[in-house]
């Protein structure tokens, strides 16, 4: 007797089989060929934007590195400059007290000028004291301010006076009341002057008329 199969009962397994979804070798080939092809595009410009970003902080740091070589630079130089003039100008007060000193032996001299025979031995010694304060004076760049018959020059002279004259030109230096001096090229102290003023003659004056 043959057993009847009963209503909504399993059948046999492979009667009714299930369709499985199975991936497509082809489209997962062209999906992992372009990621494969995306891939290394992305990564290139990543490294590329990298890349521009170290080559700025390079750019920056080596800016910055020039502009503190160049301020040390400037630094050093300052530095030599300011020690050259310690050197050069370091005792500039000191030979400025010794100004008047100086001031007073010249007018001493020029007050024995004319003086009797015995004074005249006096002016001598005053003289050789002169000459050797001079001479010391040298030794550390101190040197005197020709004026007389020169050009007025403000940056060496102070005009203390204006005369009239017919022997100098306009502008000259006719007198000399206090000598000038220099330190190592540096004005230490202007030559007290009087500067002409040109004067025509009268037969000048109708000469030109």
């Amino acid at each position: 007797m043959v057993k009847s199969k009963e209503k909504g009962g399993k059948g046999h397994p492979h009667e009714h089989p299930e369709k499985l979804h199975k991936p497509d070798p082809e489209s997962e080939g062209r999906e992992s060929a372009y990621e494969t092809e995306e891939a290394p595009e992305v990564k290139a410009q990543e490294v590329l934007k990298k890349l521009e970003e170290k080559e700025k902080e390079a750019q920056a740091h080596y800016d910055k590195y020039m502009r503190t070589a160049a301020d040390l630079e400037n630094y050093k130089k300052r530095m030599a400059r300011e020690h050259a003039d310690l050197v050069r100008y370091g005792n500039e007060k000191l030979i400025k007290d010794l100004m008047p000193i100086l001031d007073s032996l010249d007018r001493a001299l020029k007050q024995t000028s004319d003086a009797s025979a015995e004074v005249q031995a006096f002016s001598d010694g005053l003289k050789l004291i002169e000459a050797q304060f001079m001479a010391c004076l040298q030794k550390h760049g101190v040197e005197k301010i020709e004026a007389r018959g020169k050009d007025f020059d403000p940056n060496l002279h102070q005009a203390v006076m204006m005369i009239e004259s017919e022997e100098f030109e306009d502008n000259k230096v006719v007198e000399e009341f206090e000598t000038g001096y220099l330190l190592n090229g540096r004005l230490l102290k202007p030559a007290k002057v009087s500067v002409s003023k040109r004067v025509v003659k009268s037969a000048e004056a109708a000469d030109r008329g």
